[in-house]
Protein backbone atom coordinates (compact mmCIF):
# COMPACT_ATOMS: atom_id res chain seq x y z
CA UNK A 1 0.00 0.00 0.00
CA UNK A 2 0.93 3.26 -0.71
CA UNK A 3 0.12 6.77 1.15
CA UNK A 4 -0.15 10.10 0.16
CA UNK A 5 -1.58 12.80 2.10
CA UNK A 6 -2.14 16.75 2.28
CA UNK A 7 -1.13 18.87 4.55
CA UNK A 8 1.58 18.16 6.97
CA UNK A 9 4.01 16.70 4.70
CA UNK A 10 2.88 17.42 0.96
CA UNK A 11 5.36 20.65 0.43
CA UNK A 12 5.09 21.30 -3.59
CA UNK A 13 2.55 18.69 -3.33
CA UNK A 14 4.66 16.29 -4.15
CA UNK A 15 2.65 13.48 -1.63
CA UNK A 16 -0.37 14.07 -3.49
CA UNK A 17 1.25 14.47 -6.84
CA UNK A 18 3.10 11.19 -6.65
CA UNK A 19 0.53 8.99 -5.64
CA UNK A 20 -1.85 11.19 -8.38
CA UNK A 21 0.55 9.92 -10.73
CA UNK A 22 0.79 6.59 -9.92
CA UNK A 23 -3.15 6.11 -9.72
CA UNK A 24 -3.27 7.46 -13.30
CA UNK A 25 -0.03 5.81 -14.67
CA UNK A 26 -1.16 2.02 -13.17
CA UNK A 27 -4.96 3.03 -13.98
CA UNK A 28 -5.68 2.22 -10.44
CA UNK A 29 -9.62 1.99 -10.03
CA UNK A 30 -11.31 3.22 -6.61
CA UNK A 31 -11.76 0.55 -4.30
CA UNK A 32 -13.19 2.42 -1.10
CA UNK A 33 -13.30 5.23 0.85
CA UNK A 34 -13.45 6.50 4.53
CA UNK A 35 -16.01 8.30 5.71
CA UNK A 36 -14.86 11.57 6.76
CA UNK A 37 -16.59 13.44 8.66
CA UNK A 38 -15.78 13.10 11.82
CA UNK A 39 -11.94 13.27 11.28
CA UNK A 40 -11.85 17.11 10.18
CA UNK A 41 -11.80 20.74 11.96
CA UNK A 42 -13.89 22.07 9.03
CA UNK A 43 -14.03 25.53 10.79
CA UNK A 44 -11.63 26.98 12.86
CA UNK A 45 -11.28 30.34 14.57
CA UNK A 46 -8.24 33.40 13.61
CA UNK A 47 -7.82 35.25 10.73
CA UNK A 48 -9.59 34.69 7.39
CA UNK A 49 -5.69 33.42 5.68
CA UNK A 50 -5.61 30.88 8.50
CA UNK A 51 -9.06 29.77 8.65
CA UNK A 52 -9.42 28.88 4.81
CA UNK A 53 -6.39 26.32 5.52
CA UNK A 54 -9.54 24.14 6.91
CA UNK A 55 -12.82 24.90 5.29
CA UNK A 56 -14.31 23.13 2.41
CA UNK A 57 -13.68 24.62 -0.84
CA UNK A 58 -16.75 25.97 -2.89
CA UNK A 59 -17.80 27.32 -6.47
CA UNK A 60 -19.75 29.64 -7.21
CA UNK A 61 -21.06 30.77 -10.57
CA UNK A 62 -23.35 33.16 -11.43
CA UNK A 63 -24.96 33.04 -7.96
CA UNK A 64 -25.32 29.24 -8.72
CA UNK A 65 -22.83 26.38 -6.40
CA UNK A 66 -21.23 24.46 -9.27
CA UNK A 67 -18.55 22.66 -7.69
CA UNK A 68 -18.34 21.99 -3.35
CA UNK A 69 -15.26 19.99 -1.84
CA UNK A 70 -14.74 18.47 1.51
CA UNK A 71 -12.09 16.49 2.95
CA UNK A 72 -12.16 13.18 0.84
CA UNK A 73 -10.23 9.90 1.65
CA UNK A 74 -10.22 6.93 -1.26
CA UNK A 75 -8.62 3.89 -1.77
CA UNK A 76 -7.39 2.48 -5.70
CA UNK A 77 -6.37 -0.51 -6.29
CA UNK A 78 -3.75 -1.65 -9.27
CA UNK A 79 -4.65 -5.43 -9.94
CA UNK A 80 -2.14 -6.27 -11.94
CA UNK A 81 1.00 -5.36 -9.33
CA UNK A 82 -1.05 -5.89 -6.22
CA UNK A 83 -0.66 -2.41 -5.07
CA UNK A 84 -3.25 -0.27 -3.25
CA UNK A 85 -3.24 3.34 -3.12
CA UNK A 86 -4.35 5.61 -0.99
CA UNK A 87 -5.05 9.85 -1.62
CA UNK A 88 -6.66 12.09 1.34
CA UNK A 89 -5.70 14.54 3.69
CA UNK A 90 -3.80 14.44 7.21
CA UNK A 91 -6.85 13.58 10.13
CA UNK A 92 -6.98 16.70 12.63
CA UNK A 93 -9.30 14.44 15.02
CA UNK A 94 -9.35 10.80 15.85
CA UNK A 95 -5.97 9.90 14.73
CA UNK A 96 -6.53 5.96 16.13
CA UNK A 97 -9.89 5.32 14.82
CA UNK A 98 -8.26 6.80 11.02
CA UNK A 99 -5.72 5.00 11.37
CA UNK A 100 -7.72 1.53 12.71
CA UNK A 101 -9.68 2.32 9.07
CA UNK A 102 -6.60 2.23 6.99
CA UNK A 103 -5.36 -1.08 9.23
CA UNK A 104 -8.29 -2.95 8.93
CA UNK A 105 -8.53 -2.54 4.95
CA UNK A 106 -5.10 -3.86 4.46
CA UNK A 107 -5.61 -6.82 6.85
CA UNK A 108 -8.74 -7.21 4.35
CA UNK A 109 -6.53 -7.24 1.69
CA UNK A 110 -3.32 -9.02 3.14
CA UNK A 111 -0.80 -5.82 3.39
CA UNK A 112 2.52 -6.83 4.51
CA UNK A 113 3.99 -3.55 3.31
CA UNK A 114 3.11 0.25 4.03
CA UNK A 115 4.88 3.08 1.99
CA UNK A 116 4.19 7.26 2.83
CA UNK A 117 5.50 9.64 0.06
CA UNK A 118 6.15 13.33 1.46
CA UNK A 119 7.76 16.41 1.32
CA UNK A 120 9.82 18.68 3.58
CA UNK A 121 11.23 21.89 2.66
CA UNK A 122 14.94 22.20 2.49
CA UNK A 123 18.15 23.80 1.58
CA UNK A 124 18.22 22.06 -1.56
CA UNK A 125 18.23 24.47 -4.82
CA UNK A 126 15.45 24.15 -7.83
CA UNK A 127 18.30 22.63 -10.15
CA UNK A 128 19.22 19.77 -8.14
CA UNK A 129 17.48 16.42 -7.58
CA UNK A 130 15.65 16.22 -4.21
CA UNK A 131 17.57 14.66 -1.37
CA UNK A 132 15.53 11.87 -0.32
CA UNK A 133 15.16 10.72 3.43
CA UNK A 134 13.37 7.53 5.55
CA UNK A 135 11.83 6.18 8.41
CA UNK A 136 10.95 3.32 8.69
CA UNK A 137 9.01 0.83 11.23
CA UNK A 138 11.83 -1.84 11.58
CA UNK A 139 15.73 -1.40 11.39
CA UNK A 140 15.09 -4.25 9.34
CA UNK A 141 13.86 -2.71 6.57
CA UNK A 142 16.91 -0.15 6.17
CA UNK A 143 18.72 -2.69 3.78
CA UNK A 144 15.63 -2.65 1.35
CA UNK A 145 16.97 1.40 -0.09
CA UNK A 146 20.52 0.58 -0.51
CA UNK A 147 20.02 0.70 -3.90
CA UNK A 148 18.57 3.85 -3.77
CA UNK A 149 20.35 7.21 -2.83
CA UNK A 150 18.40 7.48 0.37
CA UNK A 151 19.35 8.75 3.98
CA UNK A 152 18.02 7.94 7.69
CA UNK A 153 15.85 10.73 8.88
CA UNK A 154 17.09 12.47 12.83
CA UNK A 155 14.60 14.38 13.78
CA UNK A 156 13.17 16.15 16.85
CA UNK A 157 10.27 17.81 16.77
CA UNK A 158 5.97 18.05 16.22
CA UNK A 159 4.69 14.57 14.78
CA UNK A 160 2.80 13.71 11.76
CA UNK A 161 -0.04 11.38 11.56
CA UNK A 162 2.30 9.07 9.19
CA UNK A 163 4.62 8.99 12.62
CA UNK A 164 1.88 8.03 14.36
CA UNK A 165 0.95 5.63 12.10
CA UNK A 166 4.45 4.20 11.59
CA UNK A 167 5.20 3.14 15.49
CA UNK A 168 1.52 1.32 15.20
CA UNK A 169 2.87 -0.94 12.30
CA UNK A 170 4.68 -3.49 14.01
CA UNK A 171 1.78 -4.06 16.65
CA UNK A 172 -0.54 -4.99 13.57
CA UNK A 173 2.26 -7.30 11.98
CA UNK A 174 2.65 -4.74 9.06
CA UNK A 175 5.92 -3.17 7.87
CA UNK A 176 6.44 0.87 6.58
CA UNK A 177 8.77 3.02 5.17
CA UNK A 178 7.86 6.73 5.11
CA UNK A 179 10.19 8.41 1.60
CA UNK A 180 10.26 12.12 2.46
CA UNK A 181 11.97 14.22 -0.64
CA UNK A 182 13.43 17.54 0.55
CA UNK A 183 12.62 20.18 -1.82
CA UNK A 184 13.32 23.76 -2.23
CA UNK A 185 11.82 25.92 0.09
CA UNK A 186 11.32 29.03 -1.84
CA UNK A 187 9.29 27.64 -4.65
CA UNK A 188 5.94 27.84 -4.39
CA UNK A 189 3.24 26.00 -5.59
CA UNK A 190 3.67 22.25 -7.42
CA UNK A 191 6.69 21.25 -8.16
CA UNK A 192 7.04 18.60 -10.91
CA UNK A 193 10.45 18.74 -10.94
CA UNK A 194 10.10 17.01 -7.35
CA UNK A 195 6.97 15.09 -8.30
CA UNK A 196 8.64 13.52 -11.33
CA UNK A 197 12.04 12.17 -9.15
CA UNK A 198 9.60 10.57 -6.62
CA UNK A 199 7.88 9.07 -8.84
CA UNK A 200 10.98 7.79 -10.88
CA UNK A 201 12.15 6.37 -7.25
CA UNK A 202 8.88 4.35 -6.30
CA UNK A 203 8.65 2.96 -9.29
CA UNK A 204 12.23 1.72 -8.82
CA UNK A 205 11.08 0.76 -5.01
CA UNK A 206 7.74 -1.25 -6.45
CA UNK A 207 9.46 -2.39 -9.51
CA UNK A 208 6.78 -0.47 -11.88
CA UNK A 209 7.05 -0.40 -15.44
CA UNK A 210 5.92 3.14 -15.90
CA UNK A 211 7.20 6.22 -18.35
CA UNK A 212 7.55 9.35 -16.54
CA UNK A 213 8.86 10.92 -18.94
CA UNK A 214 5.73 13.16 -19.15
CA UNK A 215 6.60 14.62 -15.85
CA UNK A 216 10.30 14.78 -15.95
CA UNK A 217 9.50 17.44 -19.68
CA UNK A 218 7.37 19.12 -17.36
CA UNK A 219 9.96 19.48 -14.69
CA UNK A 220 12.27 20.62 -16.83
CA UNK A 221 9.74 23.42 -17.78
CA UNK A 222 9.43 24.14 -14.58
CA UNK A 223 12.93 24.20 -14.04
CA UNK A 224 13.57 26.97 -17.25
CA UNK A 225 11.01 29.45 -15.99
CA UNK A 226 12.13 29.83 -12.47
CA UNK A 227 15.95 29.63 -13.70
CA UNK A 228 14.43 32.81 -16.25
CA UNK A 229 13.22 34.67 -12.66
CA UNK A 230 16.49 34.39 -10.93
CA UNK A 231 18.55 35.39 -13.38
CA UNK A 232 16.63 38.72 -12.92
CA UNK A 233 17.64 39.06 -9.74
CA UNK A 234 21.47 39.22 -8.94
CA UNK A 235 21.44 38.58 -5.51
CA UNK A 236 19.02 35.72 -5.59
CA UNK A 237 21.39 34.07 -8.17
CA UNK A 238 24.34 34.15 -6.27
CA UNK A 239 22.28 32.76 -3.28
CA UNK A 240 21.61 29.71 -5.42
CA UNK A 241 24.45 29.52 -6.86
CA UNK A 242 25.91 29.26 -3.31
CA UNK A 243 22.95 27.02 -2.65
CA UNK A 244 24.10 24.46 -5.55
CA UNK A 245 27.76 24.52 -4.39
CA UNK A 246 26.83 23.28 -1.04
CA UNK A 247 24.44 20.29 -2.11
CA UNK A 248 27.45 19.82 -4.58
CA UNK A 249 29.34 19.27 -1.61
CA UNK A 250 27.16 17.89 0.71
CA UNK A 251 27.31 20.89 3.24
CA UNK A 252 24.20 21.68 4.93
CA UNK A 253 24.53 25.81 5.39
CA UNK A 254 21.53 26.58 7.69
CA UNK A 255 22.74 30.75 7.13
CA UNK A 256 20.89 29.65 4.07
CA UNK A 257 17.65 28.92 5.60
CA UNK A 258 16.75 32.24 5.53
CA UNK A 259 16.31 32.62 1.94
CA UNK A 260 12.34 32.23 1.67
CA UNK A 261 12.25 35.31 4.25
CA UNK A 262 14.10 37.04 2.00
CA UNK A 263 12.96 36.23 -0.99
CA UNK A 264 9.37 37.23 0.33
CA UNK A 265 10.87 40.53 1.60
CA UNK A 266 12.39 41.18 -1.61
CA UNK A 267 8.66 40.75 -3.41
CA UNK A 268 9.93 37.91 -5.67
CA UNK A 269 7.89 34.46 -5.61
CA UNK A 270 8.92 31.43 -7.46
CA UNK A 271 6.18 29.33 -8.70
Amino acid sequence: MVLGFSGWMDGGEVSTGTVETLVGKLRARPLAEIDSEDFYILSFPGSMELSSLFRPRAKIEDGLITDYRGPKDTFFYSKANNLILFLGREPNLRWSEFAECIFSLASRFGVSMIYFIGSVAGLVPHTREPRLFSSVSDAGLKGMFEPFPVRFSNYEGPASFVTYLTRLCPERGISMAALMAEIPAYVQGRNMRCIAAMARQMAGILKLKINVDDLRILGDRLEERLNEVVQQHPELAQRIRKLEEDYDKDVFDTQMGDLKEWMEQQGIRLD
